[in-house]
């Protein structure tokens, strides 16, 4: 499946099939709150929560081609991310773009 962030797929002449969407909500472990608190005291990347956001990201991009997949898309054109933080230590991952078909010419 062609995932893009325009609208529009060089060279291809496109059907809009609908908006699909993927998204989860993640929360942070104690350990890693924990740990990740020193380190928010001396700066630097907190690789724990950056590698839980990504890991966060890749399930609801998984969850949007699997619901795009299903409807007998081509490819999602317009993907966009967001998030926000639904409770204490818990955030929301969504990404939505279009789905679409390819028309034979």
């Amino acid at each position: 499946m062609i995932l893009v962030n325009t609208d529009y797929i060089s060279g291809k002449e496109l059907e809009t099939l609908r908006l699909v969407k993927g998204s989860t909500i993640q929360t942070r472990d104690i350990g890693r709150s924990y740990a990740q608190s020193f380190k928010s005291l001396i700066g630097g990347e907190l690789t724990s929560y950056t590698e839980l956001m990504n890991e966060a990201r890749d399930l609801a991009m998984s969850r949007m081609m699997e619901e795009a997949n299903k409807i007998g898309a081509d490819a999602i054109v317009n993907i966009r991310f967001c998030s926000s933080e639904i409770a204490a230590g818990a955030a929301e991952v969504m990404v939505y773009g279009t789905a679409v078909k390819f028309v034979d010419k």
